[in-house]
């Protein structure tokens, strides 16, 4: 029963630290390069008759050209609401509505703006690889009460903490992969 109760322990841990390294992935794709991708705006919300939607549930999204994105509302009087959404939004482009799509057209970021996007992307990593040390910190604090407890001896916490560090190695080295990728990204012309 108490290598079931380790397992458990460890394999939460893991499964945590996999949703921290995904959280970390998607806020990189949220951060806008130059590029055109429907990651910058299907998050975001919109007024629809009082109710407040996810763009990506009211339209579609294409990608003609590296540096617009067409959005598809599916319901064709949906387009005032959504155009005003992008509008108040981050994104600091204004929408071009032609009665049936919105194009959104995205300018060459200047080097100053992409040296403070990768100082974003450095503090979202950051963000992530604290979350994944505290998963390790709760699970070892876990299993430290299950050894005061009398249910691990000293040597089996001694390996299953090695296991727990290796994890959280490997979570943190994927993080600093991810930021890599998206740094060389945002700093390519």
């Amino acid at each position: 029963m108490d290598d079931d109760l380790i397992a458990l322990v460890v394999s939460d841990a893991a499964e945590h630290m996999t949703k921290a390294v995904d959280h970390a992935q998607a806020e990189f794709g949220a951060i806008r390069t130059g590029r055109a991708t429907p990651a910058l705006v299907e998050h975001l919300k919109v007024d629809y008759y009082g109710t407040e939607t996810e763009l990506r549930q009211m339209a579609g999204f294409s990608v003609p050209e590296a540096r617009l994105l067409v959005v598809s509302p599916y319901d064709k009087s949906s387009l005032p609401a959504i155009e005003k959404a992008l509008q108040g939004s981050d994104l600091g482009i204004t929408p071009s509505n032609d009665g049936t799509v919105i194009r959104l057209s995205f300018p060459v970021p200047t080097e100053q703006r992409r040296k403070e996007l990768v100082k974003v992307v450095k503090q979202k990593a950051e963000d992530g690889r604290v979350t994944v040390r505290n998963m390790r910190r709760n699970a070892r604090q876990e299993l430290e009460a299950m050894q005061k407890d009398g249910d691990l001896s000293s040597d089996e916490l001694d390996r299953v903490e090695k296991d727990l560090d290796k994890l959280t190695q490997d979570n943190v080295a994927a993080i600093d992969r991810l930021l890599a990728h998206k740094e060389q990204e945002l700093l390519e012309i």
